[in-house]
């Protein structure tokens, strides 16, 4: 399957696995889809990723978190913002806040991915690739 969109393919994946409370969801490898896994690690919203396969093959292991004895998982909800037909950019003034700073917005600025909070204190803008919480 050749999405051209990564980004809201992993997302889906990682949306449904939670759903029907799976340990680990398989997501394409880029060096993209690697960058926002390191930040869900981060945030504490996936327990661990790790790179599996060879060449082409290449996709993330992703390992997801749940809490409580109903295994309630602890991503609610993921939405893609920007998109390839159209991009959402935000200056550093303008960053999202999700939830009122319970969520996290993923953007992808000059100096890396990171989280909302991290770009403002950083003072850069960038592209708004999503939102999760």
């Amino acid at each position: 399957m050749a999405a051209n969109d990564t980004i809201a393919d992993m997302l889906t994946r990682i949306r449904n696995a939670c759903l029907v409370r799976h340990q680990t969801t398989k997501v394409p490898s880029t060096r993209m889809t690697r960058n926002i896994a390191k930040v869900l690690k981060d945030e504490g919203f996936i327990a661990e990723f790790e790179e599996a396969g060879e060449g082409v093959e290449k996709h993330l292991v992703v390992s997801l978190k749940y809490k409580g004895k109903n295994r309630q998982p602890i991503i609610t909800a993921m939405k893609r913002v920007s998109k390839p037909g159209l991009r959402v950019y935000s200056n550093r003034k303008e960053l999202p806040r999700v939830l009122g700073g319970i969520g996290i917005a993923i953007i992808s600025t000059s100096s890396g991915i990171m989280t909302d909070r991290e770009a403002r204190r950083q003072g850069v803008g960038g592209e708004v690739l999503c939102y999760v919480w």
